[in-house]
């Protein structure tokens, strides 16, 4: 079972591979022994491990499998019930907890799972441990005594605990009264928690999909899908609307007119108000790969710097607890502001963004956009073995179409971390550019394949 882990923990469709009843008690008793070697617990205290999932129907297997397995070595287990990403990582240290377990494949399908852990700092579990984990599952594993198994019960304020801190995250007794929002919720994790949280704070909510049934999760909503959300931005007359993934640690906005407002406008408004305020960390801000250009041109008029790295929040939140910065981000809508959480927080980062918009007395058409982004596209390719990339002929033919743009743009041509499909990014600073890349591109690499 060596390689469990992805670039973002364990994910597979269900009841194949990682995501089967057996391999999920597997890593559970992996995961459980690990931890339970570290922390013996205090006097006669067992460790203790958090469980929260997402609504897919495939989450009640996946929860009952952890469960045996963590009990099994003598954990004791605290089931948080559907509940944000984040949330988890908030009570995972809350709670005073060795081990927390998000059960859910974020923007996926239904028909896939996934398992993240956080290590008692609410923060997700280094490569290092995640290895060491891997390779126990692929052993023996000892087990608890009789009298020593773990106990397992449900937590039934998760939730508001979780609304609790996410309205906390706002200055001083801040309100959101006289604004109109429209949250679409993925028919996901925070189907609860994100129109709670806005009511509570005085907003009045025009809440979607959030009425799941186990299959609808990511089904033509949420941050992947984010037109239905603007479309009824403009039918209800918002003031804004939010848009959340499956477990809620992206985010999508929309302004009035409708116009959609990806993680890098976010993020850049973020760090011009932080930086204003001077409490952006390093006057820097992590991106990834992926970022656009315009993003970087912007910041670096404000005297900040971008500082990209490999796409995937995992690898922007290493570099930030690195060097010290406390904000990232990248467009797909993951937005990490570690002087508020210890993870990625679709919520969070939308209360942020209303707070200043209110703040600053403007239209969401006016103060989300932050700057004018280069031309970029992006293309997925399916039904193309990632390994072709490693192809050294194919490489040279990028690097000749990337060379041929003469410094006016860059291209990016990578596997995917979650799907199996080669993701190619050309960003330039003309449509024709771009477009004539991209097509010389997914040429050269279908001839590759064939």
């Amino acid at each position: 079972m060596a390689g469990l882990f992805g670039t973002d923990g364990v994910r597979a469709r269900i009841n194949t591979g990682s995501m089967t009843a057996e391999a999920v008690v597997r890593l559970a008793l992996a995961a459980g022994r690990w931890f339970a070697d570290r922390n013996p617990g205090i006097k006669h205290a067992r460790p203790k491990v958090v469980i929260g999932k997402d609504t897919r129907l495939s989450g009640y297997m996946i929860e009952a499998a952890m469960v045996a397995g963590f009990t099994s070595i003598g954990l004791d287990c605290r089931l948080l019930g559907p509940i944000p990403t984040p949330a988890v990582a908030h009570l995972t240290r809350s709670l005073r907890a060795e081990l927390g377990v998000m059960i859910s494949a974020s923007h996926n399908p239904h028909h896939d799972n996934g398992i993240k852990l956080f290590g008692p700092d609410g923060y997700k579990l280094d490569d290092a441990i995640e290895a060491e984990i891997s390779a126990l599952a692929a052993g023996s594993i000892a087990l608890a005594e009789p009298n020593q198994l773990g106990r397992a019960r449900r937590m039934l304020d998760s939730v508001g605990r979780y609304v609790e801190f996410a309205k906390s995250t706002l200055p001083g007794r801040m309100r959101l009264d006289g604004l109109k929002i429209v949250v679409d919720c993925a028919n996901g994790a925070a189907y609860r928690t994100a129109p709670d949280t806005l009511y509570e704070l005085g907003a009045e909510v025009i809440p979607l999909a959030v009425s799941p049934d186990g299959f609808n999760i990511n089904d033509g909503c949420g941050a992947v899908y984010p037109q239905m959300m603007a479309a009824a931005v403009v039918e209800h007359g918002a003031d804004a609307g939010i848009c959340l993934d499956g477990d809620a640690d992206r985010l999508i906005l929309a302004d009035e007119t409708g116009a959609i407002i990806d993680g890098d406008q976010i993020l850049g408004r973020l760090a011009l108000s932080l930086h204003q305020k001077g409490t952006l960390s390093g006057d820097a801000v992590v991106g990834t790969v992926m970022s656009n250009r315009g993003l970087e041109m912007r910041l670096r008029e404000a005297g900040l710097t971008l500082h990209r790295t490999n796409v995937g929040d995992r690898y922007i939140l290493e570099k930030m607890r690195a060097d010290g910065y406390n904000l990232g981000g990248e467009p797909s809508g993951h937005i990490l502001m570690t002087h508020l959480a210890r993870a990625g927080d679709g919520l969070l980062a939308a209360l942020q963004m209303l707070a200043l918009m209110q703040q600053a007395e403007q239209p969401a058409s006016s103060f989300f956009h932050c700057f004018s982004p280069s031309p970029q596209r992006l293309e997925n390719l399916r039904d193309i073995d990632p390994q072709i990339l490693h192809d050294t002929k194919l490489q040279a033919d990028l690097t000749a179409i990337e060379a041929e743009m003469n410094g006016a743009g860059r291209i990016l041509v990578r596997p995917s971390g979650t799907e199996s499909l080669v993701r190619v990014m050309v960003e330039a600073d003309s449509d024709a550019l771009v477009a004539r890349a991209i097509d010389a591109i997914i040429l050269r690499i279908k001839q590759a394949a064939d």
